[in-house]
């Protein structure tokens, strides 16, 4: 049995990167992949079609809320407040939606604004209307959808604020339609 002859690394030719961009990395005796790039490209034109569709969208004059919003009045607001499982301190706003309209109100979102000292609102907020379906042996909620408004019909509701600016004044907030779903 022969033994393998052993490795002589003089006798091993070398061979040393080619620098990138050196006259032989440009020489062209590779054919240019062009695929990524021209990707690319297509991808930059849509983002661009993309914000620009957006931006117009987002630049029209608002036709403001629902007209039936007006038929959808908050009454009887009160707050309270009550610290959760995991400690967080949590508000709630609490009073009555009266539908006086004709249609029956499937969903229903708040603005809610709370104020501070000098006028101003340090937050405003919009939240879906929860309706309070039971207050015993706890207050259960339940979506507008799950229990739809009838019209001329009233219901308790309660809104829930995990984080209140700290510049609030703790006075009861403003409370109006954002926006109205009816069941025509």
């Amino acid at each position: 049995m022969s033994r393998p002859a052993p490795h002589d690394p003089a006798q091993t030719p070398t061979q040393s990167p080619t620098p990138f961009g050196s006259p032989d990395s440009l020489s062209g005796s590779e054919p240019r992949n062009w695929l990524p790039w021209a990707i690319a490209a297509a991808v930059i034109v849509l983002a661009a079609i993309f914000l620009v569709v957006a931006n117009r969208k987002g630049g029209q004059t608002a036709t403001g809320p629902d007209p039936y919003a007006a038929n959808v009045v908050f009454s009887g607001l009160h707050l309270s407040q009550a610290t959760n499982f995991a400690g967080d301190q949590l508000t709630y706003v609490e009073g009555t939606v009266t539908n006086k309209g004709n249609r029956t109100v499937t969903a229903l979102t708040a603005r809610v604004v709370f104020g501070n000292d000098e006028g101003e609102p340090p937050q405003i907020q919009e939240v879906t209307v929860s309706l309070i379906r039971a207050r015993e042996p706890y207050v259960d909620t339940v979506p507008v959808s799950a229990s739809p408004l009838k019209p001329g019909a009233s219901q308790d509701f309660r809104l829930t604020f995990d984080s209140i600016s700290p510049m609030w004044n703790q006075q009861i907030p403003a409370v109006s339609v954002a926006s109205v779903q009816t069941a025509r």
